[in-house]
């Protein structure tokens, strides 16, 4: 299912005042919530889980393109270094499970090809890796935060 239909859906769920939608097209579904799962756990042991909503839809569109300049303005301000971005929209993970360590910490040595986080994206647990070898210096969104293509997530120096 295109990236872009999801984008729709999502624009219609927040807009109606449904609090759950589920879309079906051949093999591919698409559920979509505005709460919290009704199997909490299901996602926190990165098992395929169904794709929800932000919990708050509102907050979270209308400053979207306000926070789009903003970010563009603010970016400068990210340290020096090669800045790992987001290849796609979906939940950035820290650590391979609840109750484990964080991939990577402030100040950590990574070598290239190391794992930095994980952004789940329509049930599919993408591992995304450091391009290059150095120092972790900025890590720049929190464990379970949406994250948009082409975001900052870290700095290496």
């Amino acid at each position: 299912m295109d990236i872009r239909k999801i984008k729709k859906l999502i624009e219609l769920l927040e807009e109606s005042s449904l609090t759950e939608m589920e879309i079906v097209e051949g093999e591919e579904s698409v559920r979509l919530s505005r709460g919290g799962s009704a199997n909490p756990g299901v996602a926190h042991h990165f098992m395929p889980a169904p794709f929800h909503a932000p919990a708050q839809p509102a907050a979270t569109s209308a400053p979207t393109p306000a926070a789009a300049q903003e970010g563009a303005g603010e970016e400068p301000a990210v340290p020096d270094g090669n800045v790992v971005r987001s290849p796609m929209v979906g939940t950035f993970f820290s650590a391979p499970s609840p109750d484990a360590s964080p991939f990577v910490s402030m100040g950590k040595q990574v070598t290239e090809g190391e794992t930095l986080c994980i952004i789940e994206a329509m049930k599919m647990f993408n591992q995304i890796e450091a391009e290059v070898s150095g120092t972790v210096v900025a890590i720049l969104v929190e464990n379970g935060q949406p994250v948009e293509f082409d975001q900052p997530l870290f700095v290496i120096r």
